[in-house]
């Protein structure tokens, strides 16, 4: 049921989104001069590699590493990276990953390939079982300001909670937290 969910969703939003979509791409592609999409290895549901598209905030020069782990991120931004983090635009291409079936709307959101702390530490508690989400628990209750430890723990929480109910509240809390910009550092 949840797949069918992700599916009608997933390709209203993409219907819906299409043209800014196509408006950040080309603004990242005039004004940057870099290709609007970056594409990262991440760590899926049963600790399967996926890729998984977002906007290019960063230059192509980057680090492959948290934003959070980067001595000076800032060095790295874009011009258009900041806007895109500040309201989460940078996100808006992982409806493709929703549609494709690599993610869903909410859920833990997926680890870097080579963050081995957090896969192994969500591993041992069974959120490796989970599709990861484009939002999810721990996104809502701190994002980038969370230790690993503390997201485990929201995101152990959410595999307890899960609903779609809870679902639900997540995507309105992330809405708000959106368009409030609470929990981005970078």
């Amino acid at each position: 049921m949840s797949r069918l969910i992700d599916l009608f969703f997933g390709s209203i939003l993409l219907t819906l989104l299409f043209f800014p979509i196509v408006l950040i791409a080309l603004l990242i592609l005039l004004k940057d001069k870099e290709n609007p999409f970056y594409v990262s290895k991440r760590i899926g549901q049963y600790n399967c590699q996926f890729l998984m598209p977002k906007f290019r905030t960063m230059k192509s020069n980057s680090p492959q590493k948290a934003t959070h782990l980067l001595e000076d991120p800032e060095q790295y931004m874009l011009s258009t990276g900041r806007f895109l983090r500040k309201y989460s635009l940078d996100e808006l291409p992982q409806i493709f990953s929703v549609i494709r079936g690599d993610m869903t709307f909410v859920g833990p959101r997926p680890a870097l390939f080579n963050q081995y702390d957090l896969i192994s530490q969500r591993t041992k508690v069974d959120i490796n079982e989970l599709k990861p989400g484009i939002t999810g628990w721990a996104q809502v209750n701190g994002r980038d300001e969370l230790t690993i430890e503390k997201k485990v723990q929201y995101d152990e929480e959410y595999l307890r909670r899960s609903s779609l109910i809870f679902d639900i509240y997540i995507i309105g809390l992330t809405i708000l937290r959106v368009i409030k910009k609470d929990g981005i550092s970078h």
